[in-house]
């Protein structure tokens, strides 16, 4: 047991931060995989649904069949990667990117 002297400042050990630290991180790279890789996935494929060139009904499901996949990709890359950062600029950096050119070519007409 640590011996404090009295009116010290009660302060975490170097390793309890450490602990609260990756803890931390590995909260957000969960969000990021499963809330950023929900919304990519599903801006992707709304995305790819709207660049194909045949009915409304059959782009839906042709966006959708391989979005189920890719979201599997993503999730995974997301813990295999090692950089925190660089997961998440990839996985929200694509889905804005991938929003603004969904917006961009409006509705399919």
């Amino acid at each position: 047991m640590l011996m404090q002297r009295v009116g010290a400042p009660m302060t975490p050990a170097p390793r309890a931060r450490r602990v609260r630290r990756a803890a931390v991180a590995m909260a957000v790279r969960c969000l990021t995989a499963l809330l950023g890789g929900y919304a990519l996935t599903a801006v992707v494929a709304t995305l790819v649904a709207r660049l194909l060139p045949i009915a409304r009904v059959e782009a839906t499901v042709w966006g959708m069949i391989p979005g189920f996949l890719f979201y599997a990709v993503v999730g995974l890359w997301s813990f295999h990667e090692p950089k925190l950062s660089r997961v998440a600029g990839w996985i929200w950096g694509g889905t804005i990117a991938a929003g603004l050119a969904l917006w961009w070519l409006g509705v399919r007409p």
